[in-house]
């Protein structure tokens, strides 16, 4: 992290408005400059920035400093704002974070990096990348369009790949944990795990190459396949394109999410490049949380067919369930996004994306074209459809809205469908307060169950999260550089901490305003605990740092156990990758767990 002192220097010395004057044209107006606004794309004078450091759009309503300038309008974290403002202003920045110790991460970063120049090479170098560049120019790619992402070749020859590398300097150990070599007990020369595939590189939002994504040019299977897990990929929590996008994101305030590799690159070509695409399996809570630092605007772009129908409303339940707003747009039978934008382009796609529809009402409407509330049967399972997203829904104004659409569509009164959702178990584990085996957590009073969430370690340490965060804004960015809001498990926890790590300047109004009314009573809760209760100021930031390094534990060891349920029907090939992950994360539990914890105790209030 960036010392305080550090971070207030670099604002002190910084000239706001020649800083937003290299993306704004801004003329003097009283004490103040004024200008079309960057964020909402205005024409008239209604963004106005001021010589004491702060800005503000009288239309949209964004404001903030020079620090919040950089992060929604050039797509940034934190830290490579106040760097990036550094360099602007002269003052020399370093993030501990990073000059402490060598990343453990560089090795695999690196071998990745030059992995996909070779794939490259292969690609368009040697007689035998011909099939792929074949397949390319089917899809209507030219080699300027595939050089722009990266694309690549992995050639069927066993020893092409390992043995390139191995000039290179990588030795098959490295290569084996990056996971681009396979060892198989029946087989201990070490293999690629990529043969005869077009190759797409996958990177983190901070640019590096992390993993591949590989589609086969000839009858095998899978059709795709993706890097081993490792420690520096894991498909749960990475989205492609997301560091090509991350800017446009924020300027656009919208991301469109699409279903493969090559919907979102035909995208992008068109112009279009707020958007991104899960590696091959359905939206997680982890990509949502992900999402969720960039925008609360998400449309979804599958395809109109039956299983693109059944992803949508998947991943629209679990964008729903982190406050997002969340719109569907529909293309025609026979086309999916690839197709669909190559014919209209950016003009057509924008039509599309103005005739959107919420994804609830898109719910509704397949629904109602059914016939499902023809009659008293179908119509009650039409509700049991309809419940679960409500119920979900993390926005309360979004969730109010819900509940009133359906009782006009359903014909069902608005006191017995609250009823109904009180009433009902949610559907998702994860998605509902701790409470012993055999209780319903819903029936029971909140005083109850917030008693009972003080008995589970890790429920302790989401509670603190939180707390510390509501009286210590100033620490906003260290939590939020660390942890996830899918790391917390209660969701009344998940949920204000993503409304308040989402904020740059927090406005607890506004994000009650956003808050289901267990959540907001939580947050009261938290809110008005005593004085003497609070964590001091002076070792809040301490004791901040012993409960990340507990929830990160905590975080490590969930997935260690997912990815050893997920190893017992692994192919082969992905074994060995699995094992030495779930390895990984074992230390990283451990270490995780200690990290400045033995020195300071918290009560359980």
């Amino acid at each position: 992290m960036i010392p305080d002192d550090v971070v207030e220097r670099v604002r002190d010395e910084a000239d706001i408005v020649a800083i937003i004057g290299e993306f704004v044209k801004l003329k003097r107006v009283g004490n103040s400059f004024r200008g079309p606004c960057p964020f909402h794309h205005g024409k008239n004078d209604n963004f106005s920035v001021t010589t004491k450091g702060g800005y503000k759009c009288f239309v949209c309503g964004e404001a903030g400093d020079v620090f919040t300038f950089a992060r929604k309008h050039l797509g940034l974290d934190f830290v490579e704002a106040v760097k990036w403002v550094g360099v602007k202003a002269g003052v020399e920045v370093e993030d501990s974070r990073h000059t402490e110790e060598r990343d453990a991460r560089e090795p695999l970063w690196e071998v990745n990096a030059t992995a996909a120049e070779v794939f490259r090479a292969q690609l368009w170098d040697t007689p035998g990348g011909k099939i792929a560049r074949d397949y390319l120019a089917s899809r209507g790619l030219s080699r300027e369009d595939a050089d722009r992402f990266g694309i690549g070749f992995a050639p069927p020859d066993p020893g092409t790949m390992r043995d390139a590398l191995s000039a290179l300097g990588f030795d098959a150990a490295r290569q084996t944990e990056a996971g681009l070599l396979v060892v198989r007990e029946d087989r201990p020369d070490p293999r690629p795990r990529f043969r005869n595939r077009l190759i797409f590189p996958i990177y983190d939002p901070r640019g590096h190459v992390v993993g591949f994504g590989g589609r086969i040019l000839d009858n095998g299977e899978p059709k795709y396949l993706n890097s081993a897990e490792s420690d520096v990929f894991s498909k749960r929590q990475l989205l492609y394109g997301l560091n090509w996008a991350k800017q446009s994101i924020r300027k656009a305030d919208r991301l469109i999410v699409v279903e493969g590799y090559f919907d979102a690159i035909r995208l992008m070509l068109a112009g279009i490049n707020e958007v991104v695409a899960p590696l091959g399996t359905a939206l997680t809570e982890q990509q949502a949380a992900l999402i969720r630092k960039y925008t609360k605007n998400v449309f979804l772009l599958y395809d109109s067919d039956q299983a693109g129908l059944k992803a949508t409303f998947r991943s629209g339940d679990i964008l729903l369930g982190t406050g997002m707003s969340v719109q569907v747009i529909t293309i025609p039978e026979g086309d999916d996004p690839d197709t669909f934008v190559a014919k209209v382009g950016a003009e057509g796609f924008e039509r599309a994306a103005t005739d959107a529809v919420d994804v609830f009402d898109r719910k509704i409407q397949i629904l109602e074209r059914g016939g499902w509330f023809s009659d008293l049967r179908r119509k009650h399972a039409a509700l049991d459809r309809l419940v679960p997203t409500i119920r979900i829904t993390a926005d309360r104004i979004v969730r109010d809205l819900y509940i009133t659409r359906t009782t006009e569509v359903a014909g069902v009164s608005r006191e017995m469908l609250e009823a109904e959702l009180r009433a009902q178990q949610p559907r998702q584990a994860e998605e509902r307060p701790w409470s012993p085996p055999g209780e319903t957590t819903e029936r029971r009073p909140q005083a109850e169950r917030w008693r009972s969430h003080q008995r589970v370690p890790s429920v302790i340490m989401e509670r603190e999260l939180v707390r510390i965060l509501l009286h210590n804004h100033i620490l906003m960015q260290d939590a939020a550089s660390e942890i996830s809001s899918a790391d917390l498990r209660v969701v009344e926890y998940r949920r204000i901490y993503t409304e308040l790590i989402a904020s740059d300047t927090p406005d607890l109004e506004e994000i009650v305003r956003h808050l289901d009314d267990a959540s907001v009573g939580v947050m009261q809760q938290l809110l008005e605990l005593n004085r003497e209760d609070l964590v001091r100021f002076d070792k809040a930031e301490a004791v901040l740092q012993g409960v990340i390094g507990q929830l990160r534990s905590f975080a490590a060891r969930r997935e260690a156990e997912e990815l050893q349920r997920e190893l017992q029907a692994a192919p082969d090939d992905d074994k060995d990758g699995l094992l030495r992950r779930i390895a990984s994360l074992q230390r990283v539990s451990v270490a995780s767990g200690s990290r400045r914890w033995k020195q300071f105790a918290i009560h359980n209030h």
